[in-house]
């Protein structure tokens, strides 16, 4: 009988050094290698009839049976060996296995610090795949900057184009045209020779009834043209650039997967769109888009890093970040963009987010500080600095605003809600363009003739924030002349734009409703903004009026004693508490855009009770509302369950429903997993040990069940519809003559998450939100019962609070 040696190959699989020395027995292979590794002298490894073929990589010896009669090994399929392209991903609409993706984030961190220790290289890979989530950060940082910067230059530019034309160069704004002019005056400083309206290039006259309707119907025509080029480039090539976007990234966050929402097509439509949609006068703000083009910065730049181009769980903690730095370069706000996106749009926010998210703000923050978009030195076109010291009697306008804000909120969020679900459910949603147009047609015929809803909404603010001066020439400033500017009784023009500023509120109140969930590019925060600016000017001018004739009232004698009231005092209140239901991250973000800490107090009372109020109408903010009203599987964080059912209750199958499709260990072959797995459309299947006892084994994806069966007709021979699947760690004998079974024990979860049958319902859900699980099984003594997906429990909620569970879209 010949000896049989060993060869070592570069890929750690052990061969043969004879062709007729490939039958063996393993516990004599396993006692040979101890014997060689010991350097003592061994005997040679005997022949065999039977035989094995054996592989040291992939972790361990693994024995594989050999071909019939001695003719070859037949390789044995296992994608646990060899990961298969696809094995571990998800298809579109799908929730992510959080925990899943974790483990393998830990088994890929705890592989490359073992592997440090090995040489200078490894320890170089180490240090760079540490580092490579503070690059990305970085990156994303300076492309949302620079994007940013952009949108706000040419949405100035475009929106200054509606009214003029600038001679010298007709890239130039109005602002920046009158920049160098020596022609200007201070009670018209807009005004200059270089700077020319429609009517001075067409009729050759600024003034007239005849230059006023050239100047109305120009202003028309482009309002009409930018609003269609806004929601055909929409249409034609990205339909995920229309709309806010935080509801969806709310909602990918949480785990969801929407291919091609955070795509470069969303991303370069969303860009140029945004800065139409905005130029084009439609009651909407750049702020919520900006959050969504700065998650498409991160999603495209997460590909450039294995690690999280690979896993799912931790793109996400960069989206988080993202999320933080569209808030940032929207207000200049980087403490309030990281505020933001813990409070409002993240699900996963761990600690080492918090100091990414802060850096990617900054970095952010700074870029667009740079590159200076309106040339004042801030990062925002209405940044305001107001230092004098609040009243305690002052506390009282503010709660009356923030319950105007709360009801308006409340309000809104069911008016618009409507029309939307109306939108959705008739045949307007079908005349998208049409929509468009007719609304900005509406707006741009509404808002010419008045002043403060002809300029764009963050210039309103801007002339809102405007402290008056001796010398303003505002008409907000329009008071008669006395000595003392604490003694301001209201002129003729200030109660002809205290006119102006109520029509200009209930148009906002009416238009924003309508345009908010058009099929192009529309944020809430500036339309929020300027109602709650304007509710608060005249709440302050009012104020400052009564103070002005009743001083002599008790309320108002130590007001009027120390300082004069002032109406700019109250312009700062935002209604965002009643829109968005967001507090803490609001307040920073009017304190980061103030620049003083004199309002914090005040600030935080309003917005609390625009909270308060709002949640007495219903706990569901505007962006929650849209998940819901789109059918997302969004399992909302803040929502309480108190309602006392079981987790049998809930759980598939229900008694008139047909039988848990599962899958057994073994005795099932491949042509009978296919067909199981055709004639379902369940995204995974629970395994058990027999049909009859149903004892639970683990859990395995439709899609890493499709795709391994795939590349197994492929790549082996002889694994047919007739091939035994099993998903044990031993392989059982086969026939000598029947095809090689299918072992799939790699891409099945062993440790699936379970509850009993008399699990209370409101510990399920807690387990569901906190460990972001898309399934768990339900079992009774270990014998399996039933499954409870995260749709189950969407539709058992919606159920309970009288809603229709079919609203639930996706799986």
């Amino acid at each position: 009988m010949a000896a049989c040696g060993f060869v070592v190959s570069s890929a750690d699989h052990f061969h043969f050094n004879t062709a007729e020395c490939r039958r063996l027995r393993v516990d004599d292979i396993i006692a040979h290698l101890t014997c060689v590794s010991l350097s003592l002298s061994c005997l040679p490894l005997p022949l065999l009839p039977g035989g094995y073929e054996v592989h040291a990589g992939g972790g361990g010896g693994v024995a594989r049976a050999a071909g019939v009669n001695g003719t070859g090994p037949s390789k044995l399929v296992d994608p646990l060996e060899d990961l298969l392209p696809g094995v571990g991903t998800y298809e579109d609409f799908n929730t992510i296995d959080w925990v899943r993706e974790k483990s393998k984030d830990r088994d890929r961190h705890r592989e490359i610090t073992n592997k440090s220790r090995r040489s200078t290289v490894d320890l170089l890979i180490s240090v760079s795949d540490a580092f490579s989530g503070w690059l990305l950060m970085l990156l994303v940082g300076l492309m949302s900057g620079a994007l940013a910067g952009g949108i706000d230059i040419a949405a100035h530019w475009l929106t200054d184009m509606k009214e003029g034309v600038c001679l010298i160069g007709f890239w130039f704004n109005h602002e920046h045209c009158c920049w160098n002019s020596n022609e200007t005056t201070f009670q018209e400083r807009d005004r200059c020779p270089q700077w020319q309206s429609w009517a001075e290039l067409i009729t050759g006259t600024p003034e007239g009834a005849f230059a006023y309707i050239v100047n109305y119907l120009m202003y028309i025509f482009w309002a009409l043209l930018f609003a269609f080029l806004a929601v055909a480039l929409v249409r034609a090539f990205a339909p995920y650039a229309c709309g806010s976007g935080i509801p969806e990234i709310k909602t990918i966050l949480s785990g969801f997967i929407i291919r091609g929402y955070l795509g470069k097509w969303t991303l370069i439509i969303k860009t140029i769109t945004l800065v139409l949609a905005v130029s084009s006068g439609l009651s909407l703000g750049k702020e919520g888009p900006l959050v969504h083009v700065a998650c498409c910065c991160a999603n495209i730049l997460c590909h450039l890093f294995t690690k999280y181009r690979k896993n799912e769980a931790k793109r996400r903690e960069v989206l988080s970040a993202a999320a933080a730095v569209g808030v940032s370069v929207a207000f200049g706000a980087p403490i309030g963009g990281v505020l933001f996106s813990l409070e409002e749009v993240s699900y996963y926010f761990p600690l080492k987010t918090l100091w990414r998210s802060f850096f990617a703000a900054l970095v952010a923050a700074f870029t667009l500080r740079s590159i200076n978009p309106f040339g004042n030195s801030r990062l925002v076109l209405f940044y305001v600095e107001f230092h004098a010291p609040w009243h305690l009697v002052e506390l009282a306008p503010f709660i009356l605003l923030g319950i105007f804000g709360g009801l308006w909120g409340a309000l809104f969020i069911r008016a618009n809600i409507a029309w939307c679900r109306r939108r959705k459910t008739t045949r307007l949603g079908h005349y998208a363009v049409t929509e468009v147009l007719v609304v900005a047609a509406v707006t741009a015929l509404l808002a010419f003739p008045n002043s403060y809803t002809r300029m764009s909404g963050a210039e309103l603010i801007s002339e809102l924030f405007n402290d008056c001066s001796l010398l303003d020439s505002s008409q907000l400033c329009g008071y008669k002349q006395v000595r003392r500017l604490a003694d301001r009784p209201a002129g003729e023009g200030l109660y002809t734009a205290l006119w102006q500023l109520a029509l200009a509120l209930v148009f906002k109140i009416l238009i924003t409703v309508i345009t908010f969930g058009m099929k192009v590019p529309s944020g809430l925060f500036i339309p929020s903004m300027a109602v709650g600016a304007i509710a608060g000017r005249l709440l302050g001018v009012g104020m400052e009026q009564l103070a002005y004739y009743h001083h002599d009232w008790f309320i108002f004698k130590g007001w009027c004693e120390t300082k004069g009231s002032k109406p700019e005092m109250f312009r700062l209140n935002p209604l965002g508490g009643g829109v968005t239901r967001m507090t803490v991250s609001l307040v920073v973000i009017m304190f980061e855009l103030t620049g003083g800490l004199e309002y914090i107090v005040p600030l935080m009372a309003a917005t609390m009770t625009s909270k308060w109020v709002a949640d007495a109408f219903g706990r569901e903010g505007i962006y929650e509302a849209h998940i819901r009203l789109n059918g997302y599987p969004f399992l909302e964080p803040k929502e309480e369950f108190d309602h006392s059912s079981l987790a049998v209750d809930v759980m598939r199958p229900r008694r008139s429903d047909p039988a848990l499709a599962m899958l057994t260990q073994e005795g099932m072959t491949v042509g009978e997993v296919e067909a199981l797995v055709e004639s379902t459309r369940y995204s995974g299947f629970p395994v058990v040990v027999s049909q009859e006892s149903q004892r639970l084994v683990g859990f395995v994806l439709r899609r890493d069940l499709l795709i391994s069966i795939d590349n197994a007709r492929k790549r082996q021979d002889g694994v047919v519809s007739a091939s035994q699947v099993v998903f044990t760690e031993h392989v059982p004998p086969h026939a000598a003559d029947g095809p090689p079974p299918l072992r799939l024990r790699g891409i099945m979860d062993l440790s699936p998450f379970t509850v009993t049958d008399h699990t209370p319902m409101d510990i399920t859900v807690d387990i569901f939100r906190k460990l972001g699980l898309r399934q768990c099984l339900v079992t009774h003594n270990g014998k399996l019962l039933g499954i409870i997906t995260k749709k189950d429990i969407l539709k058992h909620m919606a159920h309970i609070a009288n809603r229709d569970p079919d609203s639930i879209l996706f799986n």
